[in-house]
């Protein structure tokens, strides 16, 4: 086995425990779309992917305050915590400290628009949620926030993010949503 399956093996491993049973399946449709969107991605991006959410429920949502900014400082908590776990493993498998370092800061999502791979996780990121849990999560939620929240969605994904986005199949709902959101 080489120190890529080696560190994928490992991020699953620590995804394999989480009580709910999400982060597992949530890693591999990071990588699915991720392979379907940039099939020559670089190793430091495919580990990034697979590491988006490692080990997530360790920090749950409720241990901050319920308005936006406790809701900004779990997120930042978040990209800390997922960057520190993944730096772990890929370090334990070899990887040199360049690779850690830049798999760090993809899960820091440093740079955003200037980082031509760090957009590709972004929209990665986005298509994720919006083909697999758009549709569940709108309804518990007011449609303005929903609005808004698809709008900052799009505002963060590239063309190339935003086309794979229009053409994803979704329920009758979720559509409505999502072209009234660009409307």
């Amino acid at each position: 086995m080489n120190r890529f399956e080696a560190a994928i093996d490992l991020i699953d491993a620590a995804n394999a425990v989480d009580p709910l049973g999400k982060e597992l399946t949530y890693s591999r449709r990071m990588t699915a779309w991720l392979d379907r969107l940039e099939p020559q991605a670089s190793e430091s991006l495919k580990l990034a992917a697979r590491a988006q959410h490692i080990r997530r429920w360790e920090i749950p949502r409720d241990s901050f305050p319920r308005d936006r900014r406790g809701y900004h400082l779990w997120r930042t908590t978040l990209y800390a915590f997922h960057a520190e776990k993944a730096g772990e493993i890929v370090k334990s498998v070899g990887y040199d400290e360049p690779i850690v370092a830049r798999v760090q800061s993809l899960l820091r999502k440093e740079r955003i628009k200037s980082d031509p791979e760090m957009q590709t996780l972004e929209d990665v990121i986005c298509l994720v949620f919006l083909e697999n849990y758009f549709a569940d999560f709108a309804p518990q939620h007011d449609e303005a926030k929903v609005i808004g929240i698809l709008q900052k969605t799009w505002k963060k994904m590239s063309e190339r993010g935003q086309a794979e986005a229009l053409r994803l199949t979704m329920p009758q709902e979720a559509r409505r949503l999502v072209s009234k959101a660009l409307s």
